[in-house]
């Protein structure tokens, strides 16, 4: 997914989850009974191996803090998605505003906090700028002990004792990530939204990005801020994977093709692991056309020289914004009687890649199976087949039929969705886009989302959380310019079309995540809007590469300037015949297909937590997550909800996950799902928990971000622990 959209669904605001690089943890004997790397573990599996807090006991969790990370403060905020970190005690945060904290990890009182607006190391940030941060990484070298973590465009370094910017790195502290992207630095938009993963002296990031903005891979000097490599997940010529684009320019011009979900790192090899999405555009690839890698990839890469060491793509040529939404996960299971260190990559599309970690060998059978091709879109070129994995069976469903429409509501809002879904195509897993409206099923927010998967080195087995949504895709035709000249009205009006309206609808009214801007003129004056267009703000990414005349067109359309309306447009063509030719459609936007009351417009579940045995590749249970109250009070078992944030597995026989639109929190019995544990936050917990203990007491924290269903919204931590005895 072009980030732009991720966050999108993300949106969900932020930020959440981080890193660390301390040789002790290196050691095998206690590498999972702390929680200071992102997921617990370079390995990204999400695993505690504490048992204080199991089965028997998990009922009597109780609060044991809440840590106000601002102050209380009652503005609404944007989703947090940190999955804090504990380093000697402390444990590291972000706030919604993305103030980096310190606090005590036993009692949530506060050591110091950070807040990057006062930087002046980023004098291209301010607070109204895109704020999806997940969270931070920790590094220390003796008494160096450094938190690297991003805030829009700048790479921060904070001493990790006083909560002050270290002066030797970068300028001031800070490093510019728009430069060293071998593109037009003022016209580019980065603003990382996981954390960076160290390795001995580098730390190494990718991250969310504009439309014309590439999503290399690149590795920093944790101690100045010097960049000392970069991976070209588009391409360049003489570069393997170049062949794969028939545009031999793209390299040139292509955005995304990002690794925005973030890193696992196999410390033994040196090998880094990463996942990417697609390049823009995301629904129409006219202009793009081949396999186009190292898009929707598993990359492995030499993380001190940058090389490529293997990689598979998992969608090729992908029109459906079927991104890599989560790390990937180093485990070691047992195949065909041998031991394996294995990569598992979960998918929103509900496939499991396993793969051998140091060949690149797939674990289990994957199958090119032919897809749908047939499209009635001038210029696109389908790619035939797509790969399967025989094994494990997916986690989501894959095709929606009309025998899978939801019975639960009246029969007139039934009537409703059975008509509109005979007007869709709904022919399977990667059908064709179309002007009329194609049904993507797994939908754009899962499968699987970037919380990613939990796994249980006890037994192999994989714990991974799921979404069914449909989405309805509508692709529809950019017009060329009938004349030369145009007025702001009629060019702002194309610029929309083309850069706004796959977010905020043709008619600007949103939908889901998306905020309507119809009476944006009442919020903002020229100048505010057009600074709101090179910063971006929460999920929408700047758009830096529009010049001065095209931001002041799309605000006298957007606005509603009369004034401006009228004018004499004098900014660059919109398009050229050749350019017609190649990108001349977009989307409607990001519109799920719901019922009249709001509910989905599949059959249950609409959530599930899935358990699957690595070794064998079966599933061991699967239960819906999450539930609506006023359909549980008329005697409907649990339906499931849509969840961002993952789960974390114990030794202690439990998995704790939040995650669900309903704002709950619960403890689950590994063995056979059965849920334990279950408690309302102060908002929905849309981040992944950590898990830690602290002088023989065991703690799990969650942030309580608040919710991209229009929920709540929060700016707590909450800690649970068994009550003193």
């Amino acid at each position: 997914m072009n980030v732009r959209k991720r966050y999108l669904f993300v949106l969900l605001g932020l930020s959440g989850a981080f890193l660390v690089y301390k040789t002790i943890y290196s050691g095998a004997a206690d590498r999972y009974k702390q929680w200071n790397v992102t997921g617990g573990s370079r390995e990204n599996i999400k695993y505690a191996d504490l048992k204080q807090i199991d089965t028997s006991n998990v009922g009597k969790l109780e609060v044991a803090w809440v840590y106000h990370s601002e102050n209380n403060d009652q503005s609404r905020f944007g989703s947090m998605q940190c999955n804090p970190i504990v380093v000697d005690h402390v444990l590291y945060g972000v706030s919604p505003k993305l103030k980096l904290f310190a606090i005590d990890a036993a009692t949530g009182k506060e050591k110091w906090n950070f807040d990057p607006a006062d930087s002046t190391a980023n004098k291209t940030w301010h607070r109204n700028s895109v704020n999806m941060n997940r969270g931070v990484a920790y590094w220390e070298e003796g008494d160096d002990k450094r938190i690297i973590y991003t805030v829009g465009p700048i790479a921060f370094a904070v001493n990790a004792t006083t909560g002050k910017l270290v002066s030797t790195f970068g300028k001031d502290g800070g490093i510019d990530l728009r430069k060293g992207l071998e593109r037009d630095e003022d016209k580019v938009f980065i603003a990382p939204t996981s954390p960076v993963m160290i390795f001995k002296n580098l730390f190494f990031l990718s991250g969310y990005v504009g439309e014309e903005t590439p999503g290399y891979i690149r590795a920093f000097d944790v101690k100045t801020g010097t960049q000392k490599w970069v991976f070209h997940t588009i391409p360049h010529p003489g570069e393997p994977g170049y062949e794969t684009w028939e545009d031999k320019t793209a390299y040139k011009r292509m955005g995304s093709t990002n690794s925005w979900s973030g890193f696992s790192l196999d410390e033994k090899r040196g090998t880094l692991f990463a996942g990417t999405g697609n390049p823009t555009n995301d629904f129409y690839g006219g202009d793009r056309l081949g396999k186009g890698l190292y898009a929707n990839s598993v990359l492995a890469i030499d993380a001190l020289t940058g090389k490529l060491k293997w990689h598979f793509q998992t969608v090729h040529h992908d029109v459906w914004d079927m991104d890599i939404s989560s790390p990937p996960i180093l485990t070691t299971v047992t195949h065909k009687g041998k031991k394996i260190d294995a990569v598992a990559q979960t998918t929103k599309t509900g496939l499991i890649f396993v793969f051998n970690r140091e060949t690149g060998e797939p674990l289990f059978p994957i199958e090119e199976r032919k897809v749908a091709t047939n499209t009635s879109i001038p210029g696109e070129k389908l790619w035939p087949t797509q790969p399967f994995p025989v094994l494990p069976k997916p986690f989501a469903r894959q095709i929606l039929t009309e025998n899978d429409l939801n019975t639960l509501v009246s029969d007139s809002s039934y009537q409703d969705i059975k008509k509109r879904f005979k007007t869709y195509r709904s022919e399977g897993i990667y059908t064709p886009p179309s002007r009329e409206g194609t049904i993507v099923f797994p939908g754009y927010d899962g499968g699987g989302e970037w919380g990613g998967p939990a796994f249980d080195p006890e037994s192999n087995i994989l714990y991974v959380n799921a979404n069914e949504m449909a989405w309805v895709l509508n692709l529809v035709e950019n017009e060329a310019p009938k004349t030369a000249v145009r007025t702001n009205m009629e060019a702002g009006a194309a610029l929309y079309n083309k850069h706004c309206m796959v977010c905020h609808g043709p008619e600007r009214l949103g939908a889901g995540d998306y905020p309507s801007i119809v009476n944006a003129g009442s919020k903002y004056n020229i100048k505010q809007f057009t600074d709101l267009l090179s910063t971006g703000r929460r999920m929408m990414p700047g758009f830096n590469h529009l010049t001065k005349e095209e931001k002041a067109a799309i605000g006298s359309f957007i606005l509603n300037l009369k004034s401006e309306q009228g004018k004499i447009y004098k900014g660059p063509a919109e398009t050229n015949s050749t350019e017609k030719a190649k990108s001349s459609f977009g989307s409607t936007g990001y519109n799920k297909f719901l019922t009249k009351e709001g509910y989905p417009a599949i059959s249950p579940p609409w959530g599930t937590l899935n358990a699957i045995d690595l070794n064998t590749g079966e599933y061991v249970w699967k239960i819906p997550l999450g539930e609506f109250e006023e359909l549980k009070k008329k005697g409907i078992p649990a339906t499931g909800r849509e969840n961002y944030g993952g789960p974390v597995v114990t030794s202690g026989g439990l998995i704790f996950i939040a995650a669900t639109a309903d704002g709950k929190f619960r403890a689950i019995n590994k063995k056979n799902g059965k849920i334990l544990f279950e408690t309302d936050l102060p908002a929905p917990g849309v981040a992944t928990p950590a898990v830690y203990e602290i002088k023989g007491k065991q703690y799990v924290v969650i942030a309580c971000g608040g919710s991209k269903w229009g929920g709540k919204s929060s700016d707590a931590y909450v800690a649970f622990a068994l009550p003193e005895k």
